[in-house]
């Protein structure tokens, strides 16, 4: 009779309990996908029979989203032109004569002032369209400068002002500027209002990732990493804050958490896309100066949305929301139904709808009637796996279905496999 050998001594039944381990996890994270595909709403397809024109500044793919950036126009649910072949677009604005505006990042640039060549330069393009439908679209006109990296460093908006001056948010130095004909015209430094440390291009201070024109001279600025949006007066500074007051620099995170591209509804009210809260809100500020909630939204076609970057209440008084990493654009009513809704191949910064574009006042939700903001779905905030499905969809991509519960799944699995490989390596050293 054939002597058994000690499971702990390099037995064929531990090299098998390994390859159990690792099919146990490749099961668990298939099964994992292939249900969560299956069972995944209708997303991106909601139509009716109104022909809407839609412009897209598209961030880009890959990790980081520094990869096939474009720019595109579309005609209904059809792409009527598209411009690429850049790192990352981000805001864009259809100017009066038909040429789009639009915020980039793009490398390999060899004029690189203080830093390496090449380098990465970031800044603003008008491009021409081209009423043929034949030609490509052209870039007209570039406004630029070097960056000391891809991260963090973008210049994400852009406004025409009537003087002729272009009106830059630029999170590499972190402040807003005005350019004519090339030379810096005006400035305001948020180290003016908060600390800085010794070198803002080395660490992502506050990111500003955005400034509209309010009215003549007062601009709104959002002030990503400080939960902030502050109106900045040229010649006065900062005159206003949402989130906060005079003396705070940081706001409560839990009315605005890292936001993108606020619109100015009307005085003591705004719109943001309130990104890293994953939600849409209007804020209405009160007699006592403190800025509230009056409407809220987390979802639309059945999905919470994942980091929205832009929000922007049209004439019809619907809302147009970049659902970015969910890699959609929604058009909701006031109640939070969708009525128009389209998939984007890659991960959209901002969309405007045509002809009116993001505009400066429109319409309110807010109800006289109560004083109970109304919410449209819910949040989600699962400790730990939350932030850990913003990395693995900002590096990877991931279907707008993946959830939290995937990534449970995936961690799952990647420590069967790896345990499976260990009990297998172990047992071919211990035999050998």
């Amino acid at each position: 009779m054939r002597d058994l050998v000690p499971f702990g001594d390099g037995s064929p039944l531990r090299c098998r309990a390994g390859v159990v381990l690792v099919a146990i996890g490749v099961l668990l994270l298939v099964s994992s996908l292939v249900v969560g595909a299956a069972l995944a709403p209708d997303v991106g397809s909601a139509a009716d029979n109104e022909t809407r024109q839609t412009l897209v500044g598209s961030q880009g793919g890959g990790p980081g989203l520094h990869d096939h950036g474009s720019v595109y126009l579309l005609d209904g649910r059809e792409t009527a032109w598209k411009t690429g072949d850049t790192d990352s677009y981000f805001d864009v604005t259809m100017l009066d004569n038909g040429s789009v505006m639009a915020g980039f990042m793009q490398g390999g640039y060899e004029d690189c002032g203080p830093y390496e060549s090449p380098c990465t330069h970031t800044g603003f393009r008008i491009i021409d369209p081209n009423d043929d439908s034949t030609a490509e679209p052209e870039v007209e006109y570039e406004y630029s400068f070097p960056v000391r990296s891809q991260a963090n460093s973008e210049v994400h908006d852009v406004e025409l002002l009537d003087s002729g001056e272009f009106l830059v948010s630029d999170m590499e130095h972190e402040r807003i500027f005005t350019v004519k004909d090339g030379e810096v015209t005006w400035q305001w430094n948020a180290s003016d209002r908060y600390d800085a440390p010794d070198d803002p291009t080395r660490t992502d201070w506050l990111h500003i990732n955005d400034v509209d024109v309010i009215s003549e001279d007062r601009y709104l600025v959002s002030v990503r990493n400080a939960h902030q949006l502050v109106i900045v007066e040229r010649g006065e500074g900062v005159v206003e804050v949402v989130n906060g007051d005079e003396e705070t620099t940081q706001g409560d995170p839990t009315l605005l958490r890292q936001q993108h591209n606020p619109q100015w509804l009307g005085e003591g009210r705004v719109l943001v896309a309130d990104s890293h809260n994953d939600r849409v809100v209007e804020l209405e500020r009160d007699e006592s100066g403190e800025w509230q909630v009056v409407w809220e939204i987390y979802a639309a076609e059945g999905v919470n949305f994942n980091w929205p970057r832009d929000a922007d209440r049209l004439d019809n008084g619907n809302t147009l929301i970049t659902d970015s990493l969910n890699k959609r654009i929604v058009e909701v009513n006031r109640s939070g139904a969708t009525v128009w809704s389209y998939g984007t191949p890659e991960v959209p910064y901002e969309a405007e709808r045509l002809p009116e574009g993001e505009t400066v006042g429109a319409t309110s939700y807010a109800d006289a009637e109560s004083d109970e903001p109304t919410t449209i779905g819910e949040g989600r905030d699962v400790p730990v796996l939350s932030f850990l499905l913003v990395i693995f969809q900002t590096g990877l991509q991931t279907p707008f279905w993946f959830n939290e519960g995937h990534v449970a799944v995936t961690i799952v699995s990647l420590v069967c496999v790896l345990s499976g490989f260990g009990v297998i390596l172990r047992d071919r050293l211990t035999r050998g």
